[in-house]
């Protein structure tokens, strides 16, 4: 039976698409949250957060929503590019912006149409 996380965590479709790809799983993304509420995170500005993972092999994009969850949507390998660009950066804390503004009843319609997927702990 698996339980909640202490803060609620979700990945998009686009996000859960290519961490499969990359072989990394939910309990690695559980340990990355874990990571980031200890602080353990760069922080962009404006709920946008880039943590690096897989010993240092893949950054992922996260967005914060006012504290209340974490919401992965983009993941890169280290190889492939070192950083997102000024564009970038800005979309994702529009999407930030966005998603902070999302209500618990459209959080439940993205996860009921299979937009988002909660991450949950399986210790």
């Amino acid at each position: 039976m698996s339980k909640k996380l202490l803060t609620r965590a979700f990945k998009t479709d686009w996000f859960t698409k290519a961490a499969r790809k990359a072989r990394i799983g939910d309990p690695a993304l559980i340990a990355a949250i874990r990571e980031i509420m200890q602080g353990q995170v760069d922080d962009l500005g404006g709920g946008v957060f880039k943590k690096r993972l897989n010993k240092n092999m893949h950054r992922l994009i996260v967005l914060a929503k006012g504290g209340r969850y974490w919401i992965f949507v983009y993941l890169f390998a280290k190889k492939d590019r070192t950083n997102i660009d000024d564009d970038e950066l800005a979309d994702f804390k529009k999407l930030a912006q966005a998603y902070g503004r999302m209500t618990d009843s459209e959080l439940g319609a993205a996860l009921n149409q299979g937009d988002l997927q909660e991450l949950c702990d399986e210790e």
